[in-house]
C-alpha cells in the first residue's frame, strides 16, 4: 500500500484553491495521469456537492478507468475522495484547505492507495507513487497560472 501526507503552504486563499480543486471536470488538463474526466451523477446534499465520477489514468501501456465519489463541503474547505470500482483494491484521498490570510492557505493533501494485483502493482505502482507525490504541485501550479493571470488581468494597466 501506498501513502503520501503534505500540508503545502501556497500563494493563494483557501476559497480559490478549494474551487480549483473542485472543477474535477479541468483534471485532463493538468494532473498527472490523468487523461479524461467524466462527471456521471452531480447532487447537493445538506450544504455539500457529491459528484460521481470516472477518471481515466494512462501511463505507457496501462490505461485504466476508475469510478470515485468526491464530496465537496465548502463550508469546511475540505474534498473527500471515495474510491468505487476500478483497479485499485482501495483508494483514499483527502484534502483540507486552511486560511493562513486573505492570500495564502495551507493546502493539506493526503492520499492512500493499494493495486487490486499484486503484479500491476509492482509494473505501475512506481509510476503512480511519482504521479500522486506531483499533485499538490499539480494544483498549485495550475492555481498559479488560474489566478495570477487573472490578478494581472484585473490590475489597472500601469504605464
Amino acid at each position: 500500500m501506498g501513502e503520501h501526507h503534505a500540508v503545502k503552504r501556497v500563494q493563494h486563499s483557501a476559497s480559490d484553491m478549494f474551487d480549483l480543486v473542485a472543477h474535477v471536470e479541468h483534471y485532463p488538463r493538468f494532473v498527472p495521469l490523468c487523461e479524461a474526466l467524466k462527471v456521471k451523477k452531480r447532487e447537493e446534499r445538506d450544504g455539500k456537492t457529491v459528484i460521481l465520477a470516472d477518471m481515466t489514468v494512462a501511463y505507457s501501456m496501462f490505461r485504466d478507468t476508475f469510478t470515485s465519489r468526491v464530496t465537496l463541503d465548502p463550508e469546511a474547505l475540505t474534498i473527500d475522495v471515495e474510491y468505487i470500482t476500478g483497479p485499485f483494491a482501495s483508494l483514499v484521498n483527502r484534502w483540507k484547505f486552511i486560511p493562513v490570510d486573505e492570500t495564502s492557505s495551507d493546502v493539506d493533501f493526503f492520499i492512500a492507495w493499494q493495486m487490486k494485483s499484486r503484479t500491476l502493482g509492482l509494473v505501475v505502482g512506481t509510476v503512480f507513487e511519482r504521479a500522486f507525490l506531483k499533485f499538490a504541485d499539480a494544483f498549485e501550479a495550475r492555481a498559479d497560472f488560474v489566478y495570477k493571470r487573472r490578478d494581472l488581468a484585473e490590475s489597472p494597466a500601469t504605464n
